[in-house]
């Protein structure tokens, strides 16, 4: 049984079924389970402006996998962009809306699973948090890192630009290499290209397994990508004919193997306070004091920015966070019993 035959069986639900043939439902689709596409897509950040592409890419393959998708949209805020004006206080805030958006639309209209795209720094613990609200079989598509901007043989984040405006106030450059560090920081669609939230948090999901493996570190605009998003639908069919749920996932331990996983690569702090609103929505006991304990034990095995030297698309070349996740099990310090959406143990 579905959840979505609350809407499409029996005789009282002939008008529920007269709209959703407007929207494409045929005789035989009813029986289909209803695949919400949680679209994060817009034109206010890089980080989302790719997303609607795969968005797509996952609804055509949702589609021939035998399920029924219904795409709906959510909000960003771009931290990039409202970052040092009164903006940035609506950042935090839109964690919230994007995980009342997406269990509002899901619940009001009894999806049997959904799948999240997602690229800016909220919109991954948004959907995380909604997931574990709601509980139906779900997965999360990361719109991907940018790649990293040239300039003089040197790699360019968009934390270039936030230090080469340090840089012209204490008279380090001119104006004329701050435009030319500002014109190529970011030469593309993805989110920001170093160890930042969004990177962090995509990390933490993958390690958790509610993505797919190596998907947390591709380049947006490489065709992999789009053929991940694909790959996720066809997993979440799946998982709604399995049902493995979110809760299922979200365990203690998956919680310290995200944690573990955020120390070895030197991820965001940020990632303290979203880790643990999933956790307390997911009805885990998790506490600041447990980073700082993971953290005594867990190296930093990643060079990455903003701290060190390298960028998250040179992360992916040398094996992703499948690669990390081996070191860390081959060294005691992760929990390899712990399943993912696909229905395999870490």
């Amino acid at each position: 049984m579905l959840r979505s035959d609350a809407v499409t069986k029996g005789i009282q639900r002939s008008p529920n079924r007269a709209m959703l043939r407007a929207v494409g439902f045929g005789d035989q689709d009813f029986g289909k389970p209803i695949i919400g596409i949680a679209n994060g897509y817009s034109t206010i950040t890089p980080c989302n402006v790719g997303l609607d592409d795969l968005a797509r890419r996952a609804e055509e393959a949702a589609r021939l996998a035998g399920g029924m998708p219904q795409t709906f949209g959510t909000i960003t805020v771009s931290d990039g962009i409202s970052m040092g004006t009164e903006g940035m206080k609506y950042s935090l805030v839109s964690r919230e809306v994007i995980a009342d958006a997406i269990e509002t639309a899901c619940n009001g209209q009894s999806m049997d699973g959904v799948l999240a795209v997602g690229g800016c720094d909220k919109n991954m613990p948004g959907a995380m948090l909604a997931m574990a609200r709601m509980n139906i079989p779900a997965i999360f598509v990361y719109g991907g890192t940018i790649k990293p901007g040239k300039l003089g043989g040197c790699d360019l984040t968009v934390v270039s630009a936030f230090e080469a405006v340090g840089q012209i106030t204490s008279g380090k450059i001119d104006e004329e290499q701050l435009t030319a560090i500002e014109k190529n920081a970011c030469p593309g669609a993805g989110s920001c290209g170093g160890m930042f939230t969004a990177n962090t948090m995509s990390a933490a999901i993958e390690t958790m397994g509610l993505s797919l493996p190596h998907s947390s570190t591709m380049a947006a605009e490489d065709e992999e990508k789009a053929d991940s998003a694909a790959r996720s639908a066809e997993v979440l069919v799946d998982a709604i004919q399995s049902g493995i749920r979110p809760l299922d996932l979200m365990t203690r331990e998956a919680f310290e193997n995200a944690i573990s996983v955020i120390m070895a690569v030197g991820g965001s702090t940020n990632s303290v306070l979203h880790l643990l609103a999933i956790a307390r929505t997911a009805g885990i006991e998790l506490a600041i004091d447990d980073f700082e304990e993971i953290r005594q034990r867990v190296p930093v095995i990643c060079d990455l920015k903003p701290s060190g030297r390298y960028v998250t698309v040179d992360l992916h070349r040398a094996g992703g966070i499948p690669q990390v996740m081996k070191l860390l099990l081959d060294a005691g310090l992760l929990h390899g019993d712990c399943r993912t959406i696909e229905g395999k143990t870490l």
